[in-house]
């Protein structure tokens, strides 16, 4: 398990990405947030291309501020989470607007993590924060390192915690992580981070 201190500069956005396990994972990191969550949040999960995605509808119930899947073109706005929708690929533009693609899949997956990690590394610079968890592909990996080479924070799942652990070891393997920590810690970061960025 690695740990750093919390950068001295303020996050402005968070990019999490997540596969097999990843909805029990991301409801145990994002489910109940308070009221007062700014730090607008963009979700990139594997989900087969033919389903009609549910994730907005399930943690709507979950969270006391606005839940959307993204759509092309609409501005990154504070306070809220965002999912990718099946079967695009999901960037954060320099103007900080979403933008849907229909390019190929990468590593096997569209939408893809590195997609939109990497994307949002190029538009928040050392402002973004990005948390990879469980999952059964090495996607991810490659987007996280995008935002450790833009001066980003990276948070990584403890893999020994993570019901698939393929995704985070790719994660590590890359690059030493910021953080690898349990689902618990990494949401106590988030909130530390959120409260850093409302001052």
């Amino acid at each position: 398990m690695t740990a750093s201190p919390l950068p001295a500069r303020r996050i402005e956005a968070v990019v999490v990405g997540a596969s097999a396990g990843g909805v029990d994972a991301l409801i145990a990191l994002l489910g109940n947030l308070p009221a007062s969550w700014r730090l607008p949040t963009a979700v990139v999960i594997h989900l087969p291309e033919a389903h009609e995605s549910r994730l907005a509808e399930i943690f709507r119930h979950r969270l006391p501020f606005p839940v959307l899947e993204a759509e092309d073109k609409a501005p990154v706005a504070q306070g809220t989470l965002y999912f990718a929708p099946p079967g695009y690929h999901l960037s954060i533009e320099r103007d900080r607007c979403f933008s849907l693609s229909c390019e190929p899949p990468v590593l096997f997956s569209r939408p893809a993590i590195d997609v939109l990690m990497a994307s949002a590394a190029d538009a928040y610079g050392p402002a973004l924060a990005g948390v990879l968890l469980t999952g059964a592909n090495e996607d991810g990996a490659e987007g996280l390192l995008r935002i450790h080479q833009a001066g980003g924070l990276t948070v990584v799942q403890d893999p020994a915690e993570a019901l698939v652990p393929t995704m985070p070891r790719a994660a590590i393997a890359a690059h030493a992580p910021d953080f690898v920590l349990p689902l618990r810690e990494i949401r106590a970061l988030l909130l530390e981070l959120d409260a850093a960025h409302a001052h």
